[in-house]
């Protein structure tokens, strides 16, 4: 049964800095490529940032580029996704998901990051 558990939300002030993790179980930690979502309340879900499990390889939003990290660490069968300089506008549901299970439609519960002003 593969699963994907997004953590680490919470509430900051725009400005500070989160660290989310996704903690993978169930598939082969070694190929494909895990992705972090997020939904603001009234938006549609989007992409935020990717990284393939095969070679580290990863991609970012411009709206995340040069603030967000994320990273895996193939031993934990984790991702991270480090956020620093938070705006208000990042506030969202964030999910992460294999490109796999994004294709298939599921998603697990996400994790709720709230930035302030």
């Amino acid at each position: 049964d593969v699963q994907l558990q997004a953590s680490g939300g919470g509430l900051v002030q725009a400005g500070e800095s989160l660290r989310l993790s996704c903690a993978a179980s169930g598939f082969t930690f070694d190929d494909g490529a895990i992705i972090w979502f997020r939904q603001a309340p009234g938006k549609e879900r989007e992409g935020v940032s990717c990284v393939s499990l095969r070679d580290g390889d990863t991609d970012y939003a411009d709206s995340v580029k040069g603030r967000f990290t994320i990273s895996a660490d193939n031993a934990k069968n984790t991702v991270y996704l480090q956020m620093d300089s938070l705006r208000t506008e990042d506030t969202g549901v964030y999910f992460c998901n294999s490109d796999l299970q994004t294709n298939y439609g599921y998603w697990g519960q996400g994790t709720l990051v709230t930035v302030s002003s």
